[in-house]
């Protein structure tokens, strides 16, 4: 039995309805509007119609490009490749109308000024020695031809030659680590550079000829790292190479060359040995690889490295320090090393030693840091296993035999800027950084504080050999003495560090040597100190 509804029930319901359907009025437009799909401007547009470089390769390689920015060395403001016009053929001039040089665009040369005043605010000692000595002019008449890492850090090197009265012509001994606007900016400011990141081998030797082989200008000194401008003035330049006043060299391959020639008789101008300097060993060799490894391999293949095994070949102090900083973040190291004493170094530090060919198919990451050659060879290339990484951490570009791996067979495929992928024919990769190239200059970046006290030491030894007596220094190879290093060391302790040195005795420092007057040892010299030199000379 249905219950009656009320009268006037119907006309009410009716007016409920109508007004309920006034109130979400919005929502029945919301509900009945017609869905669309999200179209492009262009449903038949190709990436490849975009009318800029980029666009004119394929969709992969301008993803794979653009992912370069970031990994850049030293944070470029430009990729080697995004230019196709080599610096070669352009015409530039800078502000002052001179083109007397050729580098990637002399408009970053702002950005390379921010980047080098950066940089002094963190080399006390070099810029204490250029306010100290600027007024003297000690370099006065110094024609310097320089081939180095074309950095911030070297920039500030450059300049202080020249506050000191040098005149000098630069240009790189890597063809991956010059920072295009710091070459830009010693341009602007009219030092003659002839380098830029990503030369060719011809564009190389091209940029040391432009630097040597000028009229009206003739080199009287040289600084050198790796022995490549030494050896091009020695053998194509002969008369030059004759007049040269002395030679400054910061490498373990270029010091090896020079002992070569002195040994060979052919030397006959005094050269100053940086590398083996105690400054150089102490703080570059060891600090700044220490920090610049973990620096270069995260840049470059964000690897973890917990629970990695890594093989370190060498254990000079550029393989300690890269040993301590694996081992500080969870890698399981072990050190290959063929002298005896460094490698019960690193037996008493806690790594095992082996030989490459028994770890080489487990080991997850391979560093060479010998400055030898044939270190890593192609047998040991194709024993690795799938993703291993191979770098090189040594001066030397031939500790990696790359050459072998350009052959038809394998496959090299370019991953971003300065890391490649070498496939096997199984489908093996094998991660290659830097083309075997050093790879913290090539990948990252080096500390400023540590490289101000190579480049002080550097600087220092040219003022010596300018205005060293004649007769003081012999064809032969030397060694800064180490007083000239612990001197000039006093300025860094009032950079924030904290100051933990304490005096020695006058008897202690007399044990120590620390009081010997007598000008830089040669090699034969050496064989000649009191016993006594081989006691600790750090003062503690």
């Amino acid at each position: 039995m249905s219950v009656p509804e009320p009268a006037g029930g119907e006309e009410a319901k009716q007016a409920k309805e109508a007004e309920d359907a006034e109130k979400f009025s919005f929502m029945a437009t919301v509900t009945k509007a017609p869905k669309k799909q999200i179209q492009f401007a262009d449903d038949m547009q190709e990436f490849t119609k975009f009318p800029t470089k980029t666009g004119r390769r394929s969709l992969s390689r301008s993803i794979s490009q653009s992912s370069t920015d970031s990994y850049s060395s030293a944070a470029s403001y430009t990729d080697s490749s995004d230019d196709e016009v080599s610096p070669r053929e352009k015409q530039q001039t800078n502000s002052k109308g001179s083109s007397n040089f050729c580098v990637k665009n002399i408009k970053q040369a702002e950005f390379g000024r921010r980047e080098i005043e950066i940089a002094e605010q963190d080399m006390s000692a070099l810029i204490s020695l250029r306010k100290r000595a600027q007024g003297e002019k000690p370099l006065a008449g110094a024609k310097i031809v320089g081939c180095t890492h074309i950095t911030a850090q070297t920039a500030v090197l450059i300049e202080t030659l020249c506050a000191l009265g040098a005149q000098c012509r630069w240009s790189a001994c890597n063809i991956y680590s010059t920072q295009n606007e710091v070459a830009a900016a010693l341009a602007e400011a009219g030092v003659a550079v002839f380098a830029w990141k990503g030369e060719s081998e011809d564009d190389f030797w091209w940029c040391i000829d432009r630097c040597v082989n000028v009229d009206g200008w003739q080199a009287n000194m040289i600084l050198d790292d790796g022995g490549d401008l030494t050896h091009w003035v020695y053998k194509k330049y002969p008369n030059i190479f004759k007049k040269i006043r002395g030679i400054v060299e910061e490498s373990v391959t270029g010091v090896h060359r020079l002992y070569q020639l002195s040994k060979a008789g052919k030397l006959c101008v005094p050269a100053m040995n940086v590398n083996d300097s105690v400054t150089k060993q102490k703080f570059d060799n060891l600090y700044c690889c220490r920090e610049s490894i973990l620096d270069g391999l995260k840049r470059t293949t964000d690897v973890m490295f917990g629970g990695k095994q890594v093989a370190v070949c060498g254990y000079g102090e550029v393989g300690k320090g890269c040993c301590a900083a694996l081992k500080a973040l969870g890698a399981i190291v072990y050190v290959t090393e063929i002298d005896p004493i460094c490698a019960l170094q690193a037996c008493m530090d806690g790594f095992r030693v082996v030989k490459l060919s028994e770890v080489i198919r487990q080991v997850d990451v391979v560093i060479t840091c010998t400055g030898n050659k044939n270190v890593v060879t192609r047998e040991h290339l194709d024993r690795m296993k799938n993703s291993c990484i191979v770098c090189n951490m040594g001066h030397s570009n031939t500790e990696i035999d790359v050459t072998s791996l350009r052959t038809p067979e394998l496959t090299w495929e370019r991953v971003r800027s300065q890391v490649d992928h070498v496939i096997w024919p199984d489908g093996k990769r094998v991660v290659l950084l830097a083309e075997g190239r050093l790879l913290n200059l090539s990948c990252s970046t080096v500390p400023t504080f540590v490289l101000s006290i190579t480049a002080t030491t550097q600087a220092l030894a040219l003022i010596e050999l300018y205005n060293a007596p004649e007769g003081r220094y012999k064809q032969d190879v030397y060694l800064l003495p180490k007083k000239m290093g612990s001197r000039f060391s006093s300025p860094f302790w009032g950079t924030g560090l904290h100051r933990v040195q304490s005096a020695s005795t006058a008897s202690q420092a007399l044990l120590l040597l620390l009081c010997d007057e007598s000008p830089s040892l040669s090699c034969s010299q050496m064989s000649t100190l009191p016993a006594c030199t081989c006691l600790p000379s750090t003062p503690t």
